[in-house]
């Protein structure tokens, strides 16, 4: 009798959108016995349309789970179910976007989904094995709309002729069907004013470089890139890592 006291079933069904494009929540489920573990909180995105998608989630801080199990598919086929093989935060993986920080990505466990198709939708089971239970988190998504490519790279920023710099960048190196599949890019820079911080975005552009004309004299600058699907699949990236710019005080000195 006291055993069956202490046996806990919880179970939850709701429907909630993740923010930023990564998935769809369809089911959060917790079911244990003696201790209720929270389900693992699970985030999808696609870096390299359509080839690279990732799906992460943190340790639990105080109660890790002895393993977890993770299965895919598509909604329409449930009986057609694949696995996945998780990799733990102390491992590296290849197929890891390099837009979960290093620092972050030490904290996640991650897995890669490969070869699925497009323009259908998926489900994703990750379940928390427990001493006392099992803990799951299903979320789904299509390939289109978790697209976040990884940050461009190399930005550069130098005086072109007369009053004119020009600003360039490389695609994300993990972004690897630019013939299929290109970008465009977005250019934001920054300045500080009598007024306070000071913002102009630019774009988007097809090309990896962009002619600025008539920036302010003796001025620090910011400059960053961001790539986006060229069909507007998904969102933006982050923003790339800054290149500076200062520009000189007097017109003479270009």
């Amino acid at each position: 009798m006291a055993a069956l006291l202490l046996t806990v079933f919880v179970a939850l069904t709701f429907l909630t959108c993740v923010p930023g494009g990564e998935g769809l929540d369809l089911l959060r489920t917790s079911t244990t016995s003696g201790n209720a573990s929270s389900a693992p909180a699970v985030l999808c995105r696609c870096s390299t349309y359509p080839n690279v998608t990732l799906c992460w989630w943190p340790e639990p801080p105080h109660s890790p789970p002895l393993h977890y199990v993770i299965s895919y598919s598509e909604r329409h086929k449930p009986g057609s179910v694949n696995m996945c093989t998780p990799s733990p935060p102390s491992s590296s993986s290849s197929s890891s976007s390099s837009s979960l920080s290093s620092s972050s990505a030490q904290q996640l466990w991650r897995c890669h989904l490969p070869s699925l198709k497009l323009y259908t939708d998926y489900i994703v089971n990750v379940t928390a094995v427990y001493p006392a239970g099992t803990s799951s988190h299903l979320t789904s998504f299509m390939l289109e709309d978790i697209v976040k490519p990884d940050p461009p790279e190399g930005v550069t920023v130098s005086h072109h002729h007369g009053r004119k710099f020009l600003v360039q960048w490389n695609p994300p190196p993990t972004w690897n069907n630019l013939d299929l599949f290109p970008l465009k890019y977005h250019v934001q820079y920054q300045w500080e004013s009598r007024d306070g911080p000071r913002s102009v975005n630019l774009g988007p552009f097809e090309n990896t470089s962009v002619e600025l004309k008539a920036l302010g004299l003796g001025r620090l600058y910011l400059f960053q890139v961001c790539a986006e699907d060229l069909l507007g699949l998904g969102q933006c990236s982050d923003w790339s890592s800054p290149a500076q710019l200062h520009t000189p005080h007097t017109t003479t000195q270009l």
